[in-house]
């Protein structure tokens, strides 16, 4: 009962970071404050969710299965993100800036 419990508790956490990810990709001013509030927020919803869904499938291949997935996730969410910032820089775009910032210091 305590494992079902708490499998239901990170599948729903897991659906509550996905959702504060979905409004803050609306609600963010520019690209890197959107493209960071997505990749933070849609990795740990991601993680809680497998991580509920392993606990509700017990000891079996599938459990297995689920943390290859994870662990996939965990490797290609940031390197994506990362990839993603670099190039964006590179292309010119530049970060909003507070008033008084001066843009040519990084």
């Amino acid at each position: 009962m305590a494992l079902d419990i708490l499998s239901w508790f990170c599948m729903l956490a897991g659906g509550v970071f996905c959702a504060i990810g979905a409004f803050g990709l609306v609600r963010m001013p520019d690209f890197y404050t959107r493209m960071h509030a997505a990749s933070i927020t849609d990795t740990v919803g991601a993680w809680l969710l497998l991580l509920g869904m392993i606990l509700q499938a017990g000891l079996t291949l599938i459990a297995v299965k689920l943390l290859m997935i994870a662990l996939l996730l965990l490797f290609t969410s940031p390197t994506a993100t990362h990839a993603l910032a670099k190039a964006a820089r590179a292309r010119g775009l530049q970060p909003l800036l507070a008033p008084g910032e001066d843009p040519s210091k990084p």
